[in-house]
């Protein structure tokens, strides 16, 4: 049985596009509901619209991964344009100063690149979709309000220069980030560039890196316009999580929220668990010795209870 207002129900999976630039997240969504034909579709993190890249939408009940799919790891290409500053931190504002770029040089940027490292205090970019006593800031800043957000600590892994372009009074530099979940690239580039004393935006993003999952696995939107195909979850969800096989009997009980004994080593980690006809039953972890279902994907109606009725 679907939920109602959700459209039919369908078989949990995931679509990885590669989004072009001058669409929403959000438009991705709608896309993919009217291919599939399911209202219950989402995504794993919003790119800006201007921004490129790796967009993972959940399919069904893979919905509810995409929470824990998108705190994990990402790594992005951008070029960053010094000798402007931006409402937005990005090429999408209005500009609200400018300043002689000509005078810094590739090594003063490298130079100031190890203190972006690793953990530091980051003001996310007022035009982001961090809630604001429930409102995204966006929201407001589009409204005409003043927002201002509070610092915060976020993990840059690493931090490169890859490419360095003057041209007159400015100056465009491509880096590549690798970061933890959270981490804005404009607020990074804006905080570059205040560093440099010449302010800076985003001109261009291309998030190339969600977790274990490269832009190269993912598919354009004209791709999936032509073939909409869906990876099953059984498929996708081990790019992001150990997997392991229960009974059947142990499934039924994973589809109606009982815990299982079961052999788990890793006893850190979430797993993913699967009947033995490889469809996936719930998402898992360690609890007084057993394992807890912590997200269940099959239906109880739906799970085979086998010859013996209960399975026990």
């Amino acid at each position: 049985m679907s939920r109602r207002g959700s459209g039919p129900e369908v078989s949990p999976g995931f679509v990885f596009l590669d989004k072009p630039a001058g669409v929403t997240s959000h438009d991705m969504v709608s896309r993919v509901r009217k291919l599939i034909g399911t209202r219950r579709v989402g995504h794993a993190g919003t790119l800006d619209p201007a921004a490129t890249g790796v967009l993972v939408l959940g399919i069904g009940r893979a919905t509810r991964l995409l929470g824990p799919i998108a705190a994990a790891d990402k790594s992005y290409q951008a070029t960053v344009r010094f000798g402007m500053s931006t409402t937005t931190d990005d090429a999408d504002g209005e500009l609200l100063a400018k300043a002689n770029a000509a005078t810094v040089s590739a090594a003063d940027l490298a130079a100031v690149l190890p203190a972006y490292q690793g953990l530091i205090r980051q003001r996310p970019s007022a035009v982001s979709a961090i809630k604001v006593d429930g409102r995204r800031a966006y929201a407001r800043v589009r409204a005409g309000e003043q927002v201002e957000l509070a610092a915060r600590e976020v993990r840059v892994d690493y931090i490169r220069l890859t490419g360095w372009h003057p041209a007159g009074d400015v100056v465009d530099a491509d880096i590549e980030v690798s970061c933890g979940s959270g981490t804005y690239i404009r607020a990074l580039a804006r905080d570059l560039g205040e560093t440099l004393g010449v302010g800076g935006h985003v001109r261009t993003l291309r998030r190339t890196r969600l977790g274990p999952l490269p832009v190269a696995d993912c598919v354009d939107l004209a791709q999936f316009v032509a073939d909409p195909q869906v990876v099953p979850l059984a498929v996708a969800g081990p790019r992001w999580f150990p997997t392991a096989q229960v009974s059947v009997a142990q499934a039924v009980d994973l589809s109606f929220g009982r815990r299982i004994q079961i052999d788990w080593a890793d006893s850190s980690a979430q797993v993913l668990l699967a009947d033995p006809a490889g469809q996936v039953i719930a998402l898992a972890e360690s609890k007084d010795g057993m394992l807890a279902p912590v997200l269940v994907f099959a239906d109880p109606n739906a799970v085979d209870p086998g010859e013996d009725g209960a399975g026990k």
